[in-house]
């Protein structure tokens, strides 16, 4: 799926994210596992990540950057009528995280939904809130996206253990008068899913299944390189731009390796490219907010500035959207 926006300019007027406190080094993941810091900085860029508490879930890290994200908005929570939370790690099966959220929030009206489309959720609970406010459904939206993967690895296992981490970030949607979404580009492949996957956390009997994330990490990293530059080649194409158009590149924070080879392959230069996975890991459908939250703070996101986010994840799926800024957006961060 593929294209240029029309009709109502659709902006994020709202930036806000969350991390948990503890923080999880490379060295004390090597009394886990056969691991060393040099290792996993070598192989993935990570060098700490953060890791929620016990008695914390996913709307416990939620609340934070949605009250950051509608306060950066100047939005009342009363003013939402429309609430997506983008994750595969839920409080539970149900009711929603994000009918949770809308009632610690104080959203007594909004239409509240959770969304799983892996690391890429958060692309495209943009793109289904930009379509909602384009269509008149709904006149100001909050998206979040988050993860808490910590409660759902193998702490025995090395190739799923040291890449993940917890955190959230949220963005409020609004109608504006210049700037916004050009487009959105999404896809999915349900044939690689085996690749990247949760067995027995759902309807789908397995047998014995201990519902930990399951990862071929060398089928992920084949697809990720790929998707990552035909999905931004894409849309880049599609709204008549060109990389050299790109000021802020905003790519998923799945592995530095990866990152590297879209951005080289893409001819995105390395001053134009959002990094921080090795500080939170890969954060799944919290991975773009918080890289955008850096750029914010960092004095990137300048009114103006063409933004290009780009994400793949559990599906498989893809998904990229291209963005001229619209507001300047300072402490976002955690």
């Amino acid at each position: 799926m593929i294209g240029r926006t029309a009709g109502k300019r659709i902006s994020i007027t709202g930036l806000g994210c969350h991390v948990p406190e503890r923080v999880l080094s490379n060295d004390e993941l090597a009394k886990l596992v056969d691991t060393s810091d040099e290792w996993i900085v070598e192989r993935t860029g990570i060098r700490e990540r953060r890791i929620a508490a016990e008695d914390e879930a996913l709307t416990d890290i939620c609340l934070p950057a949605a009250r950051r994200a509608l306060e950066m908005a100047g939005a009342e929570p009363s003013s939402i009528d429309l609430l997506i939370v983008a994750t595969v790690t839920p409080d539970m099966s149900f009711p929603s995280s994000a009918a949770l959220l809308a009632d610690q929030l104080g959203m007594p009206d909004a239409a509240a939904y959770d969304l799983s489309a892996g690391c890429t959720g958060f692309v495209y609970a943009i793109a289904q809130a930009h379509g909602m406010l384009a269509a008149g459904l709904a006149r100001r939206a909050l998206v979040v996206g988050a993860d808490v993967l910590s409660k759902i690895l193998d702490w025995t296992d090395r190739s799923t253990l040291v890449l993940f981490g917890d955190g959230a970030g949220a963005v409020v949607l609004e109608e504006v008068a210049d700037g916004g979404f050009l487009g959105f580009e999404l896809g999915a492949d349900g044939g690689g899913g085996a690749n990247l996957w949760l067995p027995g956390s759902g309807s789908r009997k397995f047998e014995e299944p201990d519902r930990y994330v399951k990862m071929n990490g060398r089928e992920v990293f084949k697809f990720a390189t790929r998707v990552m530059v035909s999905s931004a080649d894409a849309i880049l194409d599609e709204c008549g731009k060109t990389v050299e158009d790109v000021d802020v590149y905003v790519p998923h924070q799945a592995n530095v390796r990866i990152i590297d080879h879209a951005a080289r392959k893409l001819g995105v230069p390395q001053e134009k490219t959002v990094i921080n996975v090795d500080r939170y890991g890969n954060t799944s459908s919290g991975s773009i907010p918080l890289a955008l939250a850096d750029a914010a703070d960092d004095g990137r996101l300048e009114p103006g500035k063409l933004v290009l986010l780009t994400g793949m994840g559990a599906g498989l799926t893809w998904g990229s959207a291209l963005i001229e800024w619209t507001h300047e957006t300072t402490g976002a961060a955690a």
